[in-house]
């Protein structure tokens, strides 16, 4: 059987592109491996294909709940198995496409058999956290579970918390549980094509001109009609996306535009590098430089290698 492929990278690599691309030359259908492009009314900030591409090939796993709901990793991956079988029993080719890589990280290896949530644990990291901030359960993650760490951004409360609670439960990283999952079933068996810089400057200009075109594009407009909304906070998963916190801090005043800009891209570049940290542990993906000018040439030819 063939596999499924997918084209993975950092932000602002250029993988939405690189899928349009394929879908013109072969009959795929897409499904987003993006934590971010689940969520409807957060089109701006997410780089969300525009209804015009959406409408080009299918699209699957984007604009399919509201912020103020959760989407997890679990019914993610139910999610991919049951519209892979379908993509493929209307003879199409399921095209996986995006950038979050603990989404991609269960397609390949599993979810495993993590311990239940431990509400007495749970309070007491809280309390942790309310009282001397995110920052000291970081460190303390990074002595127990670097490579956990690596990944997780410094303020995601909500995974760091999970991540030191497994360990009190289990007396194991979440890494080294994830690392000893089994291989997912072959329907899902993935072959993977990263699109990675060959040099971060280049990256790091990709990612600042995009941001610039999202603020020209109305995104703190869009950002002020959720906070406008009343129901939503900083501490939820949808707007812990990156760019959005910035853009809510902006709106509130702690800063001004100028810093958002900054901000922005800040931390729009350490998204990138743990993406890229994700990455090199997986030895199975074939690189292609997104840097170049015929990357989507030598996709082509990649792809067209393996489906026939």
């Amino acid at each position: 059987m063939t596999p499924v492929i997918a084209i993975m990278g950092p932000t602002a690599s250029g993988k939405t592109a690189a899928a349009l691309m394929l879908a013109r030359h072969f009959p795929c259908e897409i499904i987003s491996v993006d934590s971010a492009l689940v969520y409807r009314q957060m089109d701006i900030g997410s780089a969300k294909p525009s209804p015009e591409e959406m409408a080009a090939v299918p699209h699957h796993l984007i604009d399919i709940i509201d912020p103020a709901q959760a989407y997890s990793v679990a019914q993610f991956q139910t999610d991919v198995v049951q519209l892979v079988q379908q993509i493929r029993a209307r003879g199409n080719l399921p095209l996986l496409v995006g950038g979050t890589m603990m989404y991609f990280n269960v397609l390949m290896k599993g979810l495993g058999d993590l311990p239940p949530a431990n509400p007495a644990i749970r309070a007491r990291l809280e309390a942790e956290i309310a009282e001397h901030g995110i920052g000291s359960l970081h460190v303390r993650l990074a002595q127990l579970d670097p490579l956990t760490a690596a990944r997780l951004p410094p303020g995601d409360t909500q995974r760091i918390g999970r991540a030191l609670e497994v360990i009190e439960l289990t007396g194991q990283p979440l890494s080294t549980l994830f690392a000893q999952q089994t291989i997912a079933p072959p329907m899902l068996q993935m072959q993977a094509f990263s699109l990675e810089p060959s040099e971060r400057a280049g990256l790091h200009e990709r990612i600042a001109r995009r941001f610039d075109t999202m603020l020209q594009q109305g995104f703190l407009e869009e950002v002020a009609i959720l906070r406008a909304r009343g129901d939503l906070n900083l501490n939820m998963p949808s707007m812990r996306c990156v760019g959005y916190r910035q853009a809510w801090e902006h709106l509130d005043g702690l800063y001004d535009a100028a810093e958002l800009r900054e901000r922005g891209i800040i931390a729009t570049r350490q998204l990138a590098k743990r993406q890229l940290t994700w990455l090199r542990s997986m030895p199975q993906r074939i690189v292609l430089d997104c840097l170049q000018p015929d990357m989507p040439e030598q996709l082509l030819q990649r792809v067209g290698s393996r489906v026939g």
